[in-house]
């Protein structure tokens, strides 16, 4: 029954199929993955710690729920539990099991020291490549394409007459939508956010010229004239510690809870 349900969660985990539709390839990936799961959650059910562990049965009831919202219909999940040996009981006594395991590894995790401001100050000063911002902007363009001299000389026209409108975000959006041949044109010219040498070398220097809501002058690249339009100017450069502090102890203490839970669980064999 565990080994079903275990089938059933990995494969949805793993590769978003149910387990008679996967690939041999994937079939054998799957029951790598699941011995291999199933021999360590063994051994952590069978810790003194897990003994002392209760799963309420709200805490079932909602996970139920979610299995339950992975599936189209009622029928569809009552198929799939079938298939691989299920139902609903079945079902419920393996997810109490799988809550029991996480409960049991929230109880090992949570004795880990918290990590201090000072930890993280460390390892900012001893990483300083992972908070170095490269410059960047959000940018929208619109462009149009010519294939001869007279067309070149209409789409020049078009994007001039269109830079007076283009201060305005909305106008701008609606340009692009009317008059740019790039599918980018469908969510308003937005080309997101835009680092150095990612651009047409043509564009980056006016790209990066531009202050929040200006519009560049008509400029040609490979595939044809273009304005583009700077919307943000991100912050670039070294993030302030103050600023990288919250996501540094956040990995930090995740990285702790791992790293003690894979020590408690080698103590365990």
């Amino acid at each position: 029954m565990q080994h079903g349900y275990l089938e059933l969660k990995l494969a949805h985990e793993l590769f978003k199929k149910a387990p008679d539709t996967l690939s041999e390839a994937e079939q054998a990936r799957l029951g790598e993955v699941a011995g291999k799961q199933a021999r360590l959650e063994q051994r952590i059910l069978a810790s003194t710690t897990a003994a002392q562990v209760v799963v309420p049965a709200p805490t079932i009831a909602t996970r139920l729920d979610e299995i339950r919202q992975r599936y189209a219909s009622p029928d569809d999940m009552a198929a799939d539990l079938e298939r691989n040996g299920l139902n609903a009981d079945k079902l419920a006594e393996a997810v109490e099991r799988d809550l029991r395991i996480e409960a049991v590894l929230d109880k090992v995790a949570s004795a880990v020291p918290a990590v201090t401001e000072v930890d993280a100050e460390i390892y900012y000063r001893l990483h300083p490549e992972a908070f170095d911002r490269p410059e960047a902007r959000r940018l929208r363009h619109i462009l149009i394409t010519f294939s001869n001299p007279i067309e070149k000389a209409i789409a020049a026209k078009t994007l001039e007459d269109l830079r007076s409108t283009g201060k305005n975000v909305e106008s701008f959006s609606q340009a692009a939508l009317r008059h740019s041949q790039c599918p980018t044109a469908m969510d308003g010219g937005k080309l997101g956010t835009v680092k150095r040498q990612q651009l047409f070398p043509e564009l980056e220097p006016a790209a990066f010229e531009l202050a929040v809501d200006e519009v560049s002058e008509v400029l040609e690249s490979p595939m044809g004239l273009h304005i583009l339009r700077c919307d943000e100017i991100l912050p670039f450069g070294m993030m302030p510690f103050t600023e990288a502090s919250p996501r540094i102890i956040e990995k930090l203490t995740e990285k702790r809870r791992r790293e003690a839970q894979r020590d408690w669980i080698k103590e365990q064999a």
